[in-house]
């Protein structure tokens, strides 16, 4: 599961783009928190840390509790803007989570297995359907990723989200069909060899 990280931030006074502008000039980054029934609070933060947590990965689900002039706020980030230019972070938007909240979140999908794919080995190629899966989630729950496994899978074959071990607590957003995650698609060595086969039979 996802760590609680601590992040210190600076309350900002002003809010727009000429404040935005301003903040940036002193090295910091804009965001705001919004969200759990209360009023936004707009924020900068450490350009240096924002740049390193964001290409670090993980960022989108990971949890925060930010320090806000001493007030601590659990959040998690919903959004951000880079440059178009020089991909450097230009905003932030956090999410504050109440007690007990659930959320959507866009899991990360690792493959396993791969060595002793049957259709891997027969020269079928690996498609990944979904990098990521959405799933609504206890804040406090978020999981780091799911496993899809492909050690038995052979060429035509796909994973289904019902052949995933889901986190406890968390449910995939799509609920009204058994969606792909990953399949073993056929290539050319593939056909060949099926008509290698049938040739020597």
């Amino acid at each position: 599961m996802s760590t609680i990280k601590n992040l210190s931030a600076q309350r900002r006074e002003r809010a727009g783009k000429g404040a935005a502008r301003a903040v940036r000039r002193e090295g910091r980054v804009p965001a705001v928190i919004y969200g759990a029934g209360e009023a936004p609070v707009s924020i900068s933060l450490d350009f240096k840390e924002t740049n390193r947590l964001i290409y670090a990965g993980h960022f989108l689900t990971t949890l925060f509790d930010i320090d806000v002039d001493g007030k601590k706020i659990r959040a998690i980030p919903r959004d951000y803007q880079l440059d178009v230019v020089r991909d450097f972070p230009m905003h932030v938007d956090f999410l504050r989570l109440g007690k007990d909240s659930v959320i959507k979140v866009a899991v990360p999908v690792h493959v396993v297995g791969q060595e002793a794919s049957p259709g891997l080995k027969a020269g079928g190629a690996l498609n990944v359907v979904r990098h990521t899966v959405e799933f609504m989630v206890p804040a406090d729950s978020i999981p780091d990723f799911i496993e899809v496994d492909v050690s038995k899978s052979k060429v035509g074959d796909s994973v289904h989200i019902s052949a995933v071990k889901v986190p406890a607590g968390a449910k995939p957003v799509i609920s009204d069909r058994d969606f792909t995650i990953v399949t073993i698609a056929g290539t050319a060595a593939t056909k060949n060899d099926d008509e290698g086969a049938e040739a020597s039979e």
